[in-house]
């Protein structure tokens, strides 16, 4: 299988979900019963070494080594998510995650509602995907459907309608951590997809700050300045948050709701108790299509 160095980053977000199921419940910050399932055998050996909470705390601050509070942000942009899906399940008849990745949350939406879920990504990634999913659960919900696309050249509802997205659905657009490794013209591309959805329909996405792409604010982040702008251009697009509710206003989306760092980390973190930082270095944000 081909590399490419932006599927690679599939793996970091699943490795966060498996190893918060090794922290205590009231401490948990993703709950996530598949996470360690769905990742290769190696990263599997290192969430069961986390079991013991010494090893566990190692971990997570190795991990913030490269971006400081991104552990946090990372766990508390996925709790932002799961609230909206709840907060809209019983308005929406359809979800849609863009950039799935290794992602586990169709499978655990599929315990709860039968409704179509189109998971899209990278030809790459959903290769990966489906081979992971044969393994861990013989094979895709009839609710689940693969779709393979290059964002920055294919069109989405056009590949989505391939698997059988209809245009009235009332769907649940899911982009998280996805934006950044997009040029603008693929970000644009995408919205301008998704003019044709259903009003009604929601969006939930994640960005990151401008000012880190263009390098004016490194956010205590010079490692990972570095590495996803210096020696690999992986990151491309970013927004500040007073842009956002016009950027997508464009695009027939009103903005609802956004949160920061400190905002997710007082709503989700707190409550556990954990002496956890966050970062400042990406925002999340909640659209409705009017």
């Amino acid at each position: 299988m081909a590399r490419n160095p932006a599927a690679q980053t599939a793996f970091g977000p699943m490795v966060l979900a498996a190893v918060e199921q090794n922290e205590p419940p009231a401490r948990r910050l993703v709950d996530d019963d598949l996470a360690d399932l769905f990742l290769p055998a190696p990263l599997r050996w290192l969430v069961g070494a986390s079991r013991v909470t010494a090893l566990r705390r190692l971990l997570i601050r190795g991990s913030e080594w490269a971006g400081p509070g991104l552990w946090a942000t990372l766990a508390c942009r996925k709790r932002f998510i799961a609230d909206k899906i709840a907060e809209a399940s019983d308005d929406i008849n359809a979800v849609v995650i863009l950039g799935a990745g290794l992602d586990t949350r169709a499978y655990l939406l599929n315990r709860q509602i039968r409704i179509p879920v189109f998971e899209v990504d990278l030809p790459v990634n959903i290769a990966r995907k489906a081979k992971t999913v044969r393994r861990v659960l013989g094979g895709p919900p009839l609710s689940v459907r693969l779709v393979a696309l290059d964002f920055e050249r294919d069109d989405l509802l056009t590949a989505l309608a391939e698997h059988g997205y209809l245009p009235d659905y009332r769907a649940f657009f899911i982009c998280e951590g996805v934006t950044q490794y997009l040029t603008e013209d693929g970000v644009r591309r995408t919205l301008d997809g998704l003019r044709a959805a259903a009003p009604g329909s929601r969006l939930v996405f994640t960005y990151v700050r401008r000012d880190f792409i263009d390098g004016t604010n490194r956010y205590g982040t010079r490692t990972l300045y570095r590495n996803v702008r210096q020696r690999k251009q992986l990151w491309h697009f970013g927004l500040q948050p007073g842009e956002v509710a016009d950027f997508i206003g464009e695009y027939g989306w009103r903005l609802i709701e956004q949160a920061g760092p400190d905002e997710l980390m007082a709503r989700y973190v707190r409550p556990t108790g954990r002496k956890l930082k966050a970062s400042q270095l990406e925002w999340s944000a909640y659209a409705q299509k009017i």
